[in-house]
């Protein structure tokens, strides 16, 4: 059975999103033709996993989540069975000369390319806390819920303290999504107590650290410079912070054997984890359907004590990523954030 979750009253969500970022222009070499993804997107539908988060930023994800719910509409399905998250990300550059027409004209630009009279879930993305504006955008993002072009709001990135200032601003934030996975728990350590206590449901990404959480990297060498895709670049810096390459092989070792006795693999076991802490739900990167067995088995099995007690063992030796969720990849001449593209409207406009 797939797990699914009920965020709002009436509006429900598969625990496992089908995570958009590799479909995105520019994300690898190797770009999957539209047509083939438009047929995988449908396959992970009719397999019951029917949530799927995107970004205005994420370069031709949303006009291709268009195309899909057109061809829902053209079929006897009804495009209403998905539920699609999108995030509204302005460029760093922008922050401080943002007005609220900017901000409309955004969101009816999301649902243009969407082809829907309201979005599922907006996620909002601020990167500069020293620019002013935050709290006033968040403002006009819950005036369009008000008006019916948002049916839910959100955050994305954002840290406890920013978090709690929307929350205390009466901002009505349903949904936080941060990096989390087994080789970075910073949200679990810093946002939990919050999130349960005010209601906003936490979603976790780069549970499978972009691949790294497979067999793949099993008993293999430290992988250098240049990187496939823009994921493992992110996420070979997080297995830095972690403890190093000895240490991540020493968590897929143990992974692996968690995964044996469960006859699973190393990815549903990493997924598991994830989804049995304080997580609503958590996503998946998807480029295609090919991994859809796998990500059955996420709901296949539960880690019992012995599991999590081994698991913990290797965890405990980690040295990190530590502090805020996001804060590495905020720090301006750090090496987190200087593999970020901060302007990227401006970048798909150019």
């Amino acid at each position: 059975m797939i797990e699914r979750i009920e965020l709002a009253p009436g509006y429900s969500i598969c625990r496992v999103i089908n995570g958009l970022w590799q479909l995105s222009d520019g994300h690898r070499s190797d770009a999957v033709a539209a047509d083939e993804a438009l047929k995988s997107l449908l396959r992970l539908v009719n397999a019951g996993f029917t949530t799927f988060d995107c970004a205005d930023i994420y370069l031709g994800v949303e006009e291709l989540l268009g195309r899909l719910t057109r061809e829902l509409r053209r079929s006897s399905d009804d495009s209403s069975t998905i539920e699609i998250h999108t995030k509204y990300v302005p460029d760093r550059s922008k922050l401080a000369a943002l007005r609220r027409i900017d901000v409309a004209r955004a969101i009816e630009r999301s649902i243009d390319r969407l082809g829907v009279e309201r979005l599922d879930l907006v996620q909002f993305h601020w990167w500069d806390y020293d620019q002013p504006g935050c709290i006033d955008v968040a403002g006009w993002l819950s005036e369009l819920k008000d008006q019916g072009k948002i049916r839910n709001l959100g955050t994305t990135n954002f840290d406890l303290p920013h978090l709690r200032a929307l929350v205390a601003a009466g901002i009505p934030i349903a949904t936080n999504q941060a990096q989390y996975s087994l080789l970075d728990q910073r949200a679990g350590r810093v946002l939990t107590d919050f999130c349960a206590e005010h209601h906003v449901r936490l979603f976790g990404y780069g549970v499978l650290a972009g691949g790294f959480l497979t067999e793949r990297y099993w008993r293999v060498h430290e992988p250098k410079p240049p990187y496939e895709n823009r994921s493992l670049a992110k996420y070979k810096l997080v297995i830095d912070e972690f403890g190093g390459w000895s240490l991540f092989q020493r968590l897929l070792g143990v992974l692996r054997e968690v995964g044996e006795k469960h006859s699973t693999s190393i990815a549903s076991v990493a997924a598991r984890w994830v989804l049995e802490r304080e997580t609503a739900a958590i996503m998946i990167g998807t480029r295609s359907d090919a991994h859809l067995d796998s990500t059955r088995q996420i709901f296949g099995f539960q880690l019992d004590q012995e599991d999590t007690d081994r698991i913990g063992s290797i965890l405990d030796r980690a040295s990190g990523p530590s502090g805020q969720p996001f804060e590495l990849e905020r720090e301006p001449d750090g090496p987190h954030a200087k593999i970020m593209w901060t302007d990227l409207n401006s970048r798909r406009s150019s």
